[in-house]
């Protein structure tokens, strides 16, 4: 039932092929049978699943990569201008994508629902992507993690429902003409692209305004920019917009959150009727996330007691508070938690799921430009745990900022009470957690760089 494969992507090359973004791309377009090559920094697990669906991978960047008989080259914004492979493209009239293009256009005939915020998006996709299969409706899916379950980030599907992670960091979700959108939050973030909160409406307006005629924006009735924004867009024309949340006014109301571990039991009332259902991860979050990614099927016409019942059948992304291990006692779980409000939201859900237990954190700062902003609100969000390690500022694409380190987490975090620890070795980081770590106690290794690397060393220094 799914679209071919466009002419431009017939043979495309992906730069950073190995990105969550980017693989999941490539995956649909080989399992549609396009020729797909495309390398990365370095060797990956994401590398041999890509090989084993046929794709060429190549380690390093060479311009010597670039195949003859490319149709295109694909690439993120994270891409810059003098990467070989780029300047390759332009000596050869390549055509160069941008992702978001190249994923638009997978989208072409299906029903999209694309799923944007601040926060959640990665798993309010993959509950969408879990439940929509378990319901037999094979949709195609594209996010920005690995399920759990299926182990993916992407599939093509053979049903008429394409579900995708809608990335607002570089306008990108602009590109898309979704059926259903979701906006589960709207904050300031992303500072080397947007300068104020003005300019984050902006482009979310423009988002909501690529519905599709009859279309439907799922927002939250909760979130102060999500209210703003359905302010600004409530009288959109051609747009359904549905509200869910705990508001009283919420189109969609949830009654009741009740935390059962690392499980939750929401209840909602949707047309007047009260659901309950099971989410399998914990926090209030999370059970908003489910939710609003019930909302949305609804809104594509599938039935809501359902679709209730197949969320249940989610069992989590990698990243997303991800029970690593145990060992001497000790609970190890990985968070992707990067933004103030994530870190507070995922230190809550895991302090009522912890029983009593002590809540030790290693936290690596993601940008310079997002520490020089929030470096303040990380801090505080830090005194939520009982003692805290933090290392370096992970830089991914940006290059250093004068005077802007993790000491400024630090030093807030300090201020707010808590016990912090700097590490600037992050090698020397599991034998001095396990020094801290007493059996009881719960470990979450947090944020978006190279700090999940952590959680298995954690647990062998502490077997050891």
């Amino acid at each position: 039932m799914a679209p071919g494969i466009p002419a431009a992507l017939e043979r495309p090359h992906f730069i950073g092929i190995g990105g969550a973004g980017m693989s999941g791309i490539a995956k649909i377009l080989a399992q549609r049978g396009a020729k797909v090559a495309g390398s990365d920094a370095r060797e990956s697990a994401t590398a041999e699943a890509l090989r084993a669906l046929g794709v060429t991978v190549h380690i390093g960047h060479d311009g010597g990569h670039l195949a003859d008989d490319a149709t295109c080259v694909v690439v993120s914004s994270a891409i810059r201008a003098d990467n070989p492979e780029l300047v390759r493209a332009a000596e050869l009239s390549v055509p160069v994508v941008h992702r978001a293009d190249a994923l638009a256009s997978l989208m072409e005939g299906l029903r999209a629902i694309a799923v944007a915020g601040t926060h959640g998006k990665t798993t309010t996709t993959s509950m969408l992507a879990v439940a929509l299969s378990a319901l037999a409706l094979d949709p195609s899916y594209a996010i920005g993690g690995d399920l759990e379950g299926p182990g993916t980030n992407a599939a093509h599907g053979a049903g008429d429902i394409f579900v995708a992670e809608a990335d607002e960091s570089d306008r990108s979700f602009q590109k898309y003409d979704p059926q259903v959108a979701i906006v589960l939050n709207v904050e300031l973030d992303h500072h080397a692209n947007y300068a104020s909160m003005d300019e984050i409406y902006d482009s979310f307006e423009t988002f909501v305004g690529k519905v599709v005629p009859g279309g439907t924006l799922v927002v939250s009735a909760d979130q102060a920019g999500a209210v703003e924004l359905t302010r600004r867009v409530r009288d959109a024309a051609g747009t359904t917009v549905v509200t869910y949340g705990e508001a009283e006014t919420a189109d969609v109301r949830v009654h009741k959150i009740t935390p059962r571990g690392l499980t939750s039991e929401v209840t909602v009332v949707l047309d007047g009727k009260y659901l309950t259902f099971t989410v399998s991860v914990p926090g209030r979050h999370y059970a908003l996330n489910a939710v609003a990614a019930l909302t949305a099927g609804v809104a594509l016409g599938i039935p809501a007691h359902n679709l209730a019942s197949a969320l249940g059948t989610y069992t989590g992304v990698k990243r997303r508070l991800q029970l690593k291990g145990e060992a001497a006692g000790v609970q190890v779980v990985d968070s992707y938690a990067h933004h103030p409000t994530e870190m507070t939201a995922d230190l809550e859900a895991m302090r009522g799921a912890a029983a009593g237990s002590r809540i030790l954190v290693v936290f690596q700062p993601h940008l310079f430009s997002r520490t020089q902003e929030l470096g303040t609100e990380m801090g505080q969000a830090l005194a939520l745990a009982d003692a805290s390690v933090v290392l370096d500022i992970y830089p991914a694409r940006e290059d250093p900022v004068p005077g802007v380190t993790s000491a400024l987490i630090i030093d807030a975090a300090k201020a707010a009470g808590a016990e912090v620890t700097a590490v600037h070795d992050k090698g020397a980081v599991p034998a001095v957690v396990a020094g801290m770590a007493e059996a009881g106690d719960l470990v979450l290794t947090m944020g978006a760089g190279d700090v999940t690397d952590l959680g298995p060393q954690i647990l062998d220094h502490l077997s050891s």
